[in-house]
């Protein structure tokens, strides 16, 4: 009798899937983002939100849940109901970087989520003040020699702090971390004079360097990105292996049935290749790029054993 009825059970749950991905969705989703209204990720999910509700025929509504380097927001939908109607904006911190420096998370990325796609990555740019008279990587691994008392960078958040470590790690220096509420603070911070550099996404330095008051030494792409044709990489100026970008994408529940996320890949993927997306994800230097779950899900593998050893090397770690 027991398995009989076990056996009914398994065989409902194994209908209940493709009965559920056929009618989904048939509600409005939750999109969750871990940053405040305004920031980079919060703006990229309003762009792809914006089309991919028109894809999916229903609406996707923006959910700001900021807090503790987007903990909140990641634990919260770790702990949603996996029906693909609360899903997360995912980015490297959340993802790769709060398990390389946190001793302890309430979440673990690689088995509390359900990768659907990567949205967009973004590049980082290494600058100086245009007052400083540092024209080169070489000439600023040189000056920090030189004057190690100035030696220092400007961060706000550990992905930039991890980005900056791993530069020492290559070069050899030993810039000391000024941290900073904002990217906003810390670029003018580099541009009062107040910091030598900064390694920093390349929104809020794009204004700056346009304007005169920054200096790039050097793009962390693995090749020269065509919104700073000008700026050389890392490896160009004389950096190996320090390839870095940046990137947000989207995650369900872990459990989310395998119809639901092929769904929701395939809508993505066809928000992504838009002209009116892709517009307006360059317009805030972001990269459009999209991926499939599994792709996604080695990313995220690859970066997370990277950023730990640079946190180790580096001796951060946050309690």
């Amino acid at each position: 009798m027991m398995r009989r009825l076990i056996a009914g059970i398994c065989a409902a749950l194994l209908l209940a899937g493709p009965a559920v991905a056929q009618s989904y969705p048939n509600k409005p989703i939750r999109l969750v983002v871990g940053y405040s209204a305004g920031g980079g990720n919060d703006l990229i999910a309003r762009i792809v939100a914006a089309k991919l509700q028109d894809k999916l025929g229903q609406p996707i509504v923006v959910d700001n849940k900021p807090g503790a380097a987007s903990i909140v927001a990641a634990e919260l939908v770790a702990k949603a109901a996996p029906d693909g109607y609360t899903l997360l904006i995912a980015p490297s911190g959340p993802m790769t970087i709060n398990p390389a420096v946190y001793a302890k998370l309430p979440y673990a990325p690689d088995k509390d989520f359900a990768p659907i796609s990567l949205l967009a990555e973004f590049p980082l740019l290494l600058v100086v003040g245009a007052d400083q008279p540092i024209k080169s990587v070489r000439e600023l691994v040189d000056y920090g020699r030189a004057h190690p008392n100035l030696a220092n960078y400007a961060s706000s958040a550990t992905p930039f702090q991890l980005a900056a470590e791993l530069f020492n790690q290559r070069t050899g220096s030993k810039f000391q971390h000024i941290p900073y509420r904002g990217s906003g603070d810390a670029v003018q911070a580099v541009m009062a004079g107040q910091v030598l550099m900064t390694i920093a996404d390349s929104g809020p330095v794009a204004g700056p360097l346009g304007a005169g008051k920054l200096r790039a030494l050097a793009i962390t792409t693995d090749k020269r990105d065509p919104a700073f044709p000008a700026v050389p990489t890392l490896t160009e100026a004389g950096v190996p292996d320090m390839a870095i970008s940046l990137w947000t994408g989207l995650v369900a529940p872990a459990g989310t049935p395998v119809e639901i996320v092929s769904l929701l890949n395939k809508a993505v993927g066809e928000t992504l290749v838009m002209a009116e997306v892709r517009t307006a994800l360059k317009n805030i230097a972001v990269e459009p790029r999209a991926t499939t779950p599994d792709e996604y899900r080695a990313l995220i593998a690859r970066d997370a054993v990277r950023w730990k050893a640079v946190a180790a090397a580096a001796n951060i770690k946050i309690e």
